[in-house]
């Protein structure tokens, strides 16, 4: 009100008005012209200044061709942002004006407006190197960035071309990882923002959040997040006096579920996966706004966001081996829906059995399958109907299974006799990898199967016929890796499926050791895991994103002691000394590791790249001397 009624203030003019200056600018007469660009550079310069000139600047948009680009960056440089809402609101009317008279300014504008996308830099200086980054302590911080979201849609309002030149810039303009968490979390947050005004930009931008996620996810592996955290344990437990230390610890577990973790221990200790950390909250917390409509899964836009979060997952997940936690975005948006986790799967499935996929992409897809069916919770066992529905759901553990082993079977009918019926990864990699989906996910659920009915159950188990699967010429038990082998011939022999250890004992004789030429003299290894396979969905160890993993994830079940003492029985229990590693970490008692055979076929104590806490303890298989 006070800004309309007040008369324009007198500001210092030179040689006339706008038009006149850049008119006598045109014939040569450059005096005005420099003047005019000194004034607007004054880091002083006044909001009653800026507004005059903007709406000069406004009614004079046409004059402002290429030949004045040093002009308009100049005025792209003022800082209006920060400024009264007067000189913000003349400022995106004078970003309209000019995009739409002339639209070769149209990347220096969008350029301008991404380049805010990030707190403002403050200079720190310590011991005369720079580490300046970014201002955390802006107040206006959130409102800023709500302005040049209304920037952005203003100029795209006029420039129906604006999103194919964003693209570029926001690629162009993506702090590098090492900047501090908080750029990173704004600039995250701020492309997703700008999915929800140019929804054409959304499969874009998911891309290159989700592929700077796997840089970071890539490099910095599970171990050294574990390394990071129990070298902050141990020094934080140094200062503590060592009784409480002892003693409180379960204490503090149980209060730390029902009060907010205070910052310093929800902080990762390795930096990298602390900035990863929080950029997976931030992605979650997208996904479920996206597919929440007034606290209703709106299928619509789950669906959507469901194709494309796919079309994310085949381009860059898939083909990356061994990444730990990016790839939980697909595990979260299934759990909205029955639905989506069914076309999950079935698209993994299509891609296993499509020969025509490179077999890494088919083996990859098989690991999926295996640790989808034995870490999702909502994947319900066998069938059920739905109130609201009536309806029958397919996606169920066994359906899966049935699936999955009828392939199997088929798959032996067509090779187990020919030319090529034999142990080899480079021919049958996708059989291999389908065997391990079916006996992980079976380690898993084997209980949840046999629950309510145990004659059913086993009948089922029965009409899976293992035995034909395990005695093929294809030998998957030689394979798979030993852990897995180790707990599926444990639960199959306990349940009289499938005798699988005189298979394992010759395999174990028949081991070839490769010797590898080092600087100590030839080392003699045996290679326990030739499917180079993984378990994607393997515990999640990111302390703030788990919290939204875990309700929905299937933990490994405590074994009893009796089960235990059943599975051991006819077996001989090896030493298990990998207690980071164990399958059963924390779950069972000491030293009850993974179930072993007759001693010295295996050890589990050497420590596996593919496996990782919460999986099975990988087990190398020495060479019997």
């Amino acid at each position: 009100g006070e800004f309309i009624s007040s008369p324009p203030r007198k500001t210092v003019r030179f040689g006339g008005t706008l038009t006149e200056i850049l008119l006598k600018y045109e014939k040569g007469d450059t005096t005005d012209f420099e003047l005019l660009k000194h004034q607007l550079s004054d880091p002083d310069i006044k909001d009653a200044q800026i507004i005059n000139w903007l709406h000069e600047f406004r009614a004079s948009v046409a004059y402002l061709t290429k030949e004045l680009e040093q002009l308009v960056n100049i005025l792209l440089k003022l800082p209006w942002l920060r400024r009264s809402r007067e000189v913000v609101e003349e400022y995106l009317g004078f970003l309209g004006n000019l995009v739409s008279a002339q639209t070769v300014h149209l990347r220096p504008c969008l350029r301008m407006i991404v380049s805010q996308f990030v707190p403002p830099r403050i200079t720190i200086r310590e011991d005369d190197v720079d580490i300046s980054d970014s201002d955390d302590d802006d107040e206006n911080i959130s409102e800023n960035f709500d302005t040049c979201h209304r920037a952005l849609q203003t100029v795209a309002g006029y420039v129906p071309s604006t999103p194919q030149f964003l693209m570029p810039i926001l690629v162009e303009f993506f702090p590098f990882i090492n900047k501090s968490e908080r750029t990173l979390e704004c600039y995250v947050h701020n492309l997703l923002r700008v999915t929800v005004y140019l929804p054409s930009l959304r499969l874009q931008i998911l891309e290159l959040i989700i592929e700077k996620l796997l840089k970071l996810d890539v490099s910095t592996p599970q171990q050294d997040i574990e390394d990071a955290e129990e070298a902050a344990n141990n020094s934080a437990s140094e200062e503590k006096s060592t009784e409480e230390g002892l003693f409180d610890m379960e204490e503090d577990e149980d209060r730390k579920g029902n009060k907010v973790v205070s910052p310093s221990t929800e902080r990762m200790a390795h930096p990298l996966a602390e900035r990863l950390d929080i950029l997976m909250t931030i992605l979650f917390s997208y996904i479920k706004d996206v597919c929440h409509v007034d606290g209703k899964l709106d299928l619509s836009n789950t669906k959507d966001l469901y194709r494309d979060l796919v079309s994310v997952f085949d381009k860059l997940i898939l083909p990356t081996h061994a990444s730990c936690h990016v790839q939980y975005f697909m595990f979260y948006i299934c759990s909205f829906k029955l639905g989506l986790a069914e076309a999950f799967l079935d698209h993994l499935w299509k891609k296993l059995q499509d020969p025509n996929n490179p077999s890494v992409i088919r083996q990859t897809a098989g690991s999926y399958i295996g640790s989808f069916l034995a870490r999702a919770k909502f994947i319900p066992i066998c069938y059920f109907y739905t109130s609201s529905f009536l309806s029958l759901h397919y996606i169920t553990v066994k359906a899966c299974l049935d699936l999955l082993v009828n392939w199997l079977h088929k798959y032996i009918d067509n090779q187990d006799t020919g030319a090529n019926a034999y142990c080899d990864v480079a021919l049958h990699g996708p059989f291999y990898s389908t065997c391990q989906a079916v006996f992980y996910s079976l380690i898993f659920r084997h209980k949840q199967l046999l629950d309510g009915n145990l004659r059913k159950g086993l009948s089922y188990l029965q009409s899976l016929n293992f035995e034909r699967v395990v005695m093929c010429q294809l030998n998957p038990l030689k394979i798979c890796i030993p852990s897995v082998v180790n707990l599926f011939a444990a639960i199959t022999r306990k349940y009289q499926l499938v005798f699988c250890y005189t298979i394992i004992e010759r395999n174990n004789r028949q081991f070839i050791p490769v010797v590898r030429s080092g600087t100590g003299g030839d080392l003699v290894q045996t290679c326990t895991n030739p499917l180079d396979s993984f378990f994607p969905f393997d515990p999640y160890i990111l302390k703030r994103s788990k919290k939204t993993i875990d309700p929905m994830y299937q933990f490994w079940e405590e074994l009893s002691a009796e089960d235990l003492e059943n599975l051991k029985k006819p077996i001989k229990k090896g030493s298990s000394e990998d207690e980071d590693d164990d399958f059963l970490k924390g779950e069972t008692p000491q030293n009850d590791g993974a179930v072993e055979i007759a001693p010295n076929s295996y050890e589990s104590n050497t420590r596996s790249p593919v496996s990782s806490i919460g999986s099975p303890a990988d087990c190398y298989v020495p060479y019997p001397l």
